[in-house]
């Protein structure tokens, strides 16, 4: 997805919406909603963070891999916003 009239964050949440389907939940969400809320697994987490580096054509850092970081879409919105700036 090369589309610029898209945001980081609409893009975020179609990649988290992918997995959430994929897993069959039904719950709906908003971007703050902790995605362990939202019904995700650690196992997922290591699966979004793939997903994100192909959607953006980014490498997150190890360093950058954090809790904190994929809480919620608008916390990996941010990451995501602060990579590319970066490069």
């Amino acid at each position: 997805m090369e589309d610029r009239d898209i945001s980081t964050g609409e893009r975020v949440v179609t990649v988290v919406q992918r997995l959430v389907e994929e897993r069959a939940i039904t719950r709906p969400f908003s971007q703050d909603d902790t995605l362990t809320e939202v019904g995700l697994t650690s196992l997922d987490a290591v699966k979004l963070v793939l997903l994100v580096e192909d959607e953006f054509n980014i490498e997150i850092p190890l360093s950058e891999l954090t809790v904190a970081n994929f809480r919620s879409i608008a916390t990996i919105s941010r990451l995501v916003n602060r990579l590319l700036t970066q490069a």
